[in-house]
């Protein structure tokens, strides 16, 4: 399975026994919406909600952080994920935070292959597929997760790299945020960005019917943003995220030596101690 799944794809896949799909929606904080009661009242049937923010290390002071192996297996099992199971992550939020659902599916070496459905449940629903409602009764899986942290990087990893250089950190905040014209959404937290990074905002990694941009038209954007395919590349964000949207990107253009920071902007700009740079990049 490739990272990227169409509507038809998916549409034609319904109801083979080891598919599991998954509603990833997560919004900001203080956004007005409820992504656990929007999956209640609208979902792909046969979808499981995964309750992104919950999903996190709760010992963890950086919001969202990855959970320890034990708590992901366990969610993961009662989501009905099995070890040959194919899972088909997707989100009904401008975040686009499937990619994050994904990313977490395979760092833990769930199933048998992870993959986003492209477009989301907007293009699902443009496209007159099927929806369900309610709480779905879903028989429990017996996937483990473990956690490989080849792909993901901490923030002594990136105070390393500020030194070495080795790798290119690409942003995926708002150029606002970026720049350090607009405050953070999280009190006290510093504006700007990490020394010698990119900026790629999310958003703009999205044609106008909510899918992907592939192929030329992909690589385009990330060389126009000064990205070094010849480099390492380090995705960062607000809180791991959207950098995943980054990471999901290069990964469709065969770039493989890609990692996220998963503690990004949250950890990065509340510490008094790590440098931080304004402006354009």
């Amino acid at each position: 399975m490739t990272i990227f799944v169409s509507t038809d794809w998916l549409a034609g896949q319904q109801g083979a026994p080891d598919l599991v799909i998954l509603d990833a929606s997560l919004f900001l904080p203080g956004t007005p919406r409820d992504a656990r009661a929007e999956f209640e009242t609208a979902h792909i049937p046969g979808a499981a909600f995964m309750d992104l923010p919950t999903l996190a290390d709760p010992a963890d002071p950086v919001p969202g952080q990855l959970p320890p192996d034990d708590m992901m297996t366990q969610r993961m099992q009662a989501l009905g994920v099995n070890a040959d199971s194919r899972i088909v992550v997707y989100d009904n939020s401008p975040t686009h935070s499937a990619a994050r659902g994904w990313f977490m599916a395979r760092v833990y070496g769930l199933g048998a292959s992870a993959a986003i459905l492209d477009g989301g449940l907007p293009k699902w629903v443009a496209e007159g597929h099927p929806t369900a409602s309610g709480v779905p009764a879903i028989a429990p899986g017996n996937a483990v997760a473990r956690l490989d942290r080849t792909y993901v990087r901490s923030k002594a990893d990136i105070l390393a790299n500020l030194d070495s250089g080795d790798a290119q950190l690409l942003d995926a905040r708002g150029a606002g945020r970026f720049t350090g014209a607009e405050a953070e959404p999280r009190p006290g937290m510093a504006s700007g960005h990490i020394p010698g990074s990119r900026n790629i905002p999310s958003s703009a990694f999205f044609t106008a019917d909510n899918r992907m941009k592939q192929g030329d038209e992909l690589r385009r954007l990330l060389l126009d943003a000064g990205t070094d395919f010849d480099r390492p590349i380090i995705t960062t964000c607000g809180s791991g995220v959207t950098a995943a949207i980054i990471l999901a990107g290069l990964e469709s253009l065969g770039k493989a030596d890609v990692a996220l920071y998963d503690g990004s902007w949250s950890e990065w700009g509340f510490d008094p101690a790590t440098p931080k740079a304004t402006g354009a990049a």
